[in-house]
């Protein structure tokens, strides 16, 4: 998903993301966590945001992925869902959601909004 966002978006959505993960530390953790671990397993961001969100992921859904595989990941999207402050980070991924969820993933991990600016070509 190509996504193309001003620097005052990727600024505003920062600072939003690093006052929560004040708020919301433990949560953060957990979300840095399922970041890292679409990352390792090479699934798009769209499909772990389409899960977070309970969207529809078919179109991102990752092939030539074992069962096994896959169920682990969702349990661990389930895990991160069933935590009492996920309601409140998932609103900043609503909130920020044209921002895409890989500029959002990547502003979580600390890359720098100037990073991130133009048009980005990440799933």
């Amino acid at each position: 998903m190509i996504t193309i966002s001003s620097s005052e978006q990727l600024i505003k959505a920062k600072e939003a993301l690093d006052s929560s993960k004040l708020a919301h530390p433990l949560t953060f953790e957990k979300l840095i966590h399922i970041i890292n671990l679409t990352r390792t397993l090479q699934f798009k961001y769209h499909y772990m945001g389409s899960l977070l969100m309970n969207e529809d992921s078919s179109q991102y859904y990752p092939s030539l992925v074992p069962a096994s595989v896959l169920d682990l990941y969702q349990q661990e999207i389930q895990k991160f869902k069933d935590m009492p402050d996920s309601a409140e980070v998932l609103k900043l991924f609503a909130a920020y959601q044209s921002i895409g969820y890989a500029k959002l993933s990547l502003l979580i991990l600390g890359k720098s909004p100037e990073s991130l600016l133009g048009a980005l070509v990440i799933k």
